[in-house]
């Protein structure tokens, strides 16, 4: 049976149902956000962990120049660690007769076929068969580069190895949770493309690379009370007389790096956005409610006088609430699974997992359900509480009439240069001040989170123009198979369709600074260069000059370092030089983590001859082809970069995800300003209905009449607007810190066009909630409205 409260539930819900809808509707945007970004990001966590763990993805991952294979089961007695598997890995080249310029690649062994799940790295095996050991020159090769290239089974691909031409043959094609993302070297983005991961069986890479009985990378799992800081101590120590390069740690590895990142950014946009939204719904239901409290006082004293309990009153109004909580939560869950869908899908093109099981999950309904319906209580609880205590005999009175008196700008005077609608639109706000200012609060967060969702593109143009047109100006980057004398740039130099050459030194180190310490490469530049330049703060270019060091900005802070400081080097190769080194500027870049010095110092601190590691090449483009052609004959060389490729794989990787992110939160932003704007008005409306009959009765146009409240309106969203771009600027600063890695730097900027264009949707919202509510004032019966009882 239904009771009575709660047919008087129903028939309220029927009459707001316009508020009911603008505050639903932003409180389902929350949900939506959430559930979107969570469920996304749990799917992605969960097949990245699944993928991890039945794949054996190693813990600790060491390169080395070579090793006898007894050294590995030396290895396997250190302290914590439960599986090692060393393996054959080499760089090649590739001539695709699809690109004009030359591909590159890595080829990794592959154990026994019958012991490959006792190894470590394993790939998961999608079409075709493994290479058979006494077959030359089969391999898989990663469902990347494949696809990218439109290789198919029994595709041969002419590859140099060591210097010396083969054919490989396509025998299947895998993934890898080595390579979720596969990186050149020298850059930070992918190139499905240019850039490819092949396995080949142990016998046949060992026979062609002369590494039989040996070994040069190794991969350690380790047990779940070990020490990796000790591990990798014990490790290095070992391999120190064979080269080894520094063993590093999982959260280190750059394909296992990119993801855990990207879930980073996922996790700030599903704990920031939601709170946003649900605090706008929460202050809507605050004002909305109030409003109905206010015109039902003598419904409430009438329940209360019948026997009702400020309990059972109080319950009333929170299941009011509740059904608009339950209904917008619904909404809102729905409408997250399908976008969430659509996510995963968008990153599964970027990160290849073998498996991406779609389930958001019972919790995340739930706890989005019950942020809601916290949200909603939170902003009613203090009207319901005003409710419960108020006694029968007050309620039965009209509450005190608002203080009339003269503004503060008609004291100080401005009160003569308005029309007589125009004080009255001024009185109306300063007798409400309270309320006045949380409707402009509304409007002011509907601003910000239109501005959240818009300045990424403004970032992204600024770190493509910073990073690829003021800071990398060369057209391609080669890298050789291993250092070279200065020779070898040199005919780089001659090459016909260059324009231009700068070479480069890479060489792998440890900055060490007391116990703070990074692994990464120093790349030395020649003084005087032009095709790479580095950037400070300013944008201005830091010379390359003497023996200092310079970090980018992130490292620096990371190792707690500034310019003058000095920091130990140790460099990993060759005779591992470690040497000291003052700290000569900062590097304000955007993406990875680097070190420079000047490229005779570090050929200085490495007791070596001029050597390069490769060049960078400023190339004349109608001459393109003849230079990508002689870089194809050349076996020393391992790859080539090109900046174009390098910006449209960035392109594509982060504005496919912005993009549709910043779809989301433009959408539901404007779903906000609508709702706020048109439920402050319509609010506005109904309680002034009996102020606006009174002022038509008396000779008021209705033009005058809508003059007068959208004139409110108008104040209103004019005050909101600056104040919510502000807002904006604080939230948009504190997302961009938020979502900046080591990896990608976010750099902060709004453009006024930005800025415009949030103030416009605002103004927009205005004019047609305005244009609604003037309808319902048109529409006004004189007659029932100045009947309502005083």
């Amino acid at each position: 049976m239904v009771k009575a409260l709660d047919r008087k539930l129903l028939r309220d819900v029927v009459a707001m149902k316009g508020q009911a809808l603008a505050i639903g509707a932003v409180m389902a945007c929350g949900i939506a956000v959430f559930v979107m970004a969570t469920a996304t990001l749990r799917t992605l966590t969960n097949s990245r962990d699944a993928y991890y763990a039945e794949n054996r993805f190693a813990e600790i991952f060491v390169s080395l120049v070579r090793a006898p294979v007894d050294l590995a089961e030396r290895i396997g007695e250190i302290e914590g660690v439960v599986a090692v598997d060393d393996r054959v890995v080499q760089v090649l080249t590739l001539d695709l007769p699809t690109l004009n310029e030359p591909a590159s690649g890595r080829v990794i062994s592959l154990p026994d076929r019958g012991l490959l799940g006792d190894g470590l790295n394993v790939p998961y095996l999608i079409t075709g068969r493994w290479p058979e050991a006494d077959r030359v020159g089969e391999v898989v090769v990663s469902e990347a580069f494949a696809e990218a290239n439109a290789l198919e089974l029994g595709a041969k691909l002419e590859a140099t190895l060591r210097g010396r031409r083969q054919y490989l043959t396509v025998v299947g094609v895998v993934l890898s949770p080595e390579y979720v993302m596969q990186v050149p070297p020298g850059s930070i983005f992918p190139d499905d493309q240019r850039y490819g991961i092949f396995w080949m069986s142990r016998r046949q890479l060992a026979a062609a690379s002369d590494m039989v009985s040996a070994f040069n990378d190794l991969n350690l799992l380790l047990a779940r009370e070990a020490v990796p800081e000790e591990v990798i101590r014990k490790l290095d120590h070992i391999l120190e007389p064979y080269g080894g390069s520094g063993a590093y740690q999982r959260n280190d590895q750059q394909s296992a790096r990119f993801i855990a990142d990207e879930l980073k950014s996922l996790r700030a946009i599903s704990l920031g956005a939601p709170v946003i939204f649900l605090s706008v719904a929460a202050f809507l239901l605050n004002i909305s409610l109030r409003r109905i409290l206010s015109m039902q006082r003598e419904q409430i004293a009438a329940l209360k006088a019948f026997g009702y309990t400020n309990a059972e009153v109080g319950i009333h109004y929170v299941k009011l609430v509740a059904v608009i909580v339950v209904i917008a939560a619904a909404v809102g869950c729905l409408s997250g699974t399908w976008m969430g869908s659509g996510m995963v899908a968008m990153y599964g093109t970027f990160y290849r997992f073998p498996v991406i099981d779609y389930s958001p999950g019972l919790e995340i309904y739930l706890i989005a359900t019950t942020m809601g319906l916290m949200a909603g209580v939170l902003g009613v609880v203090g009207g319901v509480r005003a409710t419960m205590k108020l006694p029968p005999a007050e309620a039965m009175r009209a509450e005190p009439p608002a203080s009339y008196q003269p503004s503060l700008l008609e004291r100080l005077g401005i009160g003569r240069l308005l029309s007589q609608p125009g004080r009255m639109v001024v009185r109306e706000l300063g007798r409400r001040p309270v309320k006045a200012a949380l409707t402009a609060l509304g409007i002011a967060m509907a601003c910000a989170i239109l501005l959240v969702g818009d300045f990424g593109k403004d970032s992204v143009q600024l770190l493509v123009d910073v990073q690829f047109g003021i800071a990398e100006r060369d057209d391609a980057r080669v890298h050789f198979v291993e250092a070279k004398p200065a020779r070898a740039f040199a005919e780089l130099e001659n090459i016909d369709g260059v324009i231009r050459a700068e070479p480069f030194r890479h060489v792998a180190a440890r900055l060490r600074n007391g116990q703070r310490f990074r692994q990464l490469g120093i790349t030395g530049i020649a003084e005087g260069g032009v095709l790479y330049r580095l950037l400070d703060r300013e944008q201005q270019q830091i010379p390359v000059t003497g023996s200092g060091l310079m970090l980018s900005a992130i490292v620096a802070e990371k190792l707690g370092l500034s310019v003058g400081d000095t920091v130990q080097v140790e460099v990993l190769e060759g005779e591992r030089p470690i040497r000291n080194a003052m700290v000569s500027g900062l590097v304000e870049d955007f993406a990875g983590t680097a070190a420079y010095m000047n490229l005779d110092a570090l050929n200085d601190m490495l007791r070596e001859g001029r050597t390069v590691s490769g060049a960078y090449l400023q190339l004349d483009s109608a001459r393109e082809q003849d230079v990508f052609a002689d870089l194809k004959s050349r076996p020393g060389v391992a790859g080539v970069t090109l900046k174009k490729v390098m910006i449209d794989s960035f392109m594509e990787q982060m504005t496919d995800n912005m993009l549709k992110m910043r779809g989301f939160i433009l959408f539901f932003a404007s779903v906000i300003s609508i709702g706020v704007v048109y439920s402050s008005a319509r609010i506005s409306f109904s309680e002034r209905g009996r102020d606006l009959a009174t002022l038509r009765v008396i000779g008021l146009t209705r033009a005058e009449v809508s003059g007068i409240l959208l004139g409110e309106l108008a104040v209103l969203t004019l005050v909101a607007i600056p104040v919510g771009l502000l807002f904006g600027y604080a939230l948009c600063l504190a997302m961009a810190r938020a979502m900046s890695t080591e990896m990608y730097r976010i750099p902060f900027v709004i453009h006024p066009g930005t800025y415009g264009l949030a103030s416009l949707i605002i103004l927009a919202a205005s004019i047609a909630s305005g244009l609604i509510v003037r309808r319902k004032i048109d529409s006004l019966d004189l007659v029932t409205a100045l009947k309502i009882k005083e």
